[in-house]
C-alpha cells in the first residue's frame, strides 16, 4: 500500500485547491470527499467529488464530468482508458501527464459548477 499512498497523495493534491470553495466531508490518508454546499431537490448536497485508496488503485471521483459530459470530449484516449463508470478514473502509478491532464479537466468541472450555479462565483 505504500506505492498507492505516494498516488493518493498526488490525487490529493489536485482536489485540494477546490475545498475551500466547497465542503469536505472527509479528509484523511485514504479518503478525501467533497460536496457543493448546493442543496439538490432531494435534500442533499451535490457531490463534487473524492479520492480514495482501494485494494489495489486509487479512485478519484469527479462528479462534474457526469453533470456535464461535454467536459469529457477533449480528454486524451490514455486518460479514458483510466476510466470506470461515468466520473471515476482508476490509477495505480502515478503518471505525470495524465495526472496534469485530470488536474485540468478538475478545473473545467469546478469551472462549470459555478457557471451552473452549484458553486457560488
Amino acid at each position: 500500500m505504500p506505492k498507492l499512498d505516494s498516488v493518493f497523495s498526488k490525487l490529493k493534491t489536485i482536489m485540494l485547491p477546490y475545498a475551500d470553495r466547497l465542503e469536505v466531508t472527509k479528509n484523511d490518508e485514504v479518503e478525501l470527499c467533497i460536496y457543493t454546499r448546493h442543496t439538490q431537490k432531494n435534500g442533499k448536497s451535490l457531490f463534487f467529488g473524492a479520492v480514495q485508496i482501494r485494494k489495489a488503485y486509487v479512485s478519484y471521483h469527479l462528479m462534474p464530468v457526469y453533470v456535464k459530459p461535454e467536459l469529457l470530449l477533449s480528454v486524451s484516449p490514455h486518460l479514458k482508458r483510466r476510466m470506470q463508470g461515468k466520473s471515476c478514473f482508476n490509477f495505480a502509478l502515478i503518471d505525470e501527464p495524465l495526472f496534469d491532464e485530470l488536474a485540468a479537466l478538475t478545473k473545467a468541472g469546478f469551472a462549470s459548477y459555478v457557471q451552473q450555479g452549484f458553486v457560488k462565483a
